[in-house]
């Protein structure tokens, strides 16, 4: 297909124009970038500056103390409770167990069960069953109020400054390759 002269010309102008258009796409997008990067650091330096020592000083002043207080709990409970009870339970099995070691013992001699009084053993029983129950009922730990709505609502802002802050870190460290400019000008792609 052939163009006349004044389709060329026309055709040569577009493309010019549109040179001088792509040209100064490539100054802008250079410029956006460099505005890009200069807030990335600008929240860096926010964040480091301003919001990670009032997230610390926020977990230090509400949530601390409550960290502190569960772990102390939970280290009373396991030591004063949840060990004797569990040391209960195992040495009250390996009493059975050494029980019925010694019964199989006796039988396997040929002695019988010897003397056994089943009512005897019975009350023995109940009566440990019930001091025993007792004992566990009074180690219990009483029903606390727990750690509250301050806690809570202290808890809840600490999660949120540190996600604020690991997306800080992300936008200013991921490659922005939306924001990529050619070190050399592009030419402008042919009519």
């Amino acid at each position: 297909m052939s163009l006349s002269r004044k389709s060329k010309k026309e055709l040569r102008k577009l493309q010019k124009h549109a040179a001088k258009v792509w040209e100064s796409q490539q100054v802008l997008l250079g410029e956006s970038g460099k505005v890009a990067r200069e807030a990335g650091h600008q929240i860096a330096r926010y964040s480091k500056e301003d919001l990670v020592p009032a997230v610390q000083d926020g977990y230090g002043k509400y949530a601390a103390p409550y960290v502190d207080k569960s772990v102390k709990f939970s280290n009373r409970l396991l030591s004063d409770k949840v060990v004797p009870a569990a040391g209960a339970v195992v040495g009250g099995a390996m009493s059975v167990w050494d029980a019925a070691h010694d019964t199989r013992d006796r039988l396997a001699k040929g002695k019988g069960f010897g003397e056994l009084d089943t009512k005897k053993y019975a009350k023995r029983a109940e009566k440990y069953g019930k001091k025993t129950t007792k004992r566990l009922a009074a180690k219990l730990p009483k029903q606390s109020s727990g750690i509250g709505a301050g806690g809570v609502i202290a808890i809840v802002l600490g999660v949120v400054a540190a996600a604020g802050v690991a997306y800080a870190a992300w936008q200013t460290l991921r490659a922005d390759d939306e924001l990529w400019v050619a070190d050399d000008p592009l030419r402008a792609p042919d009519a």
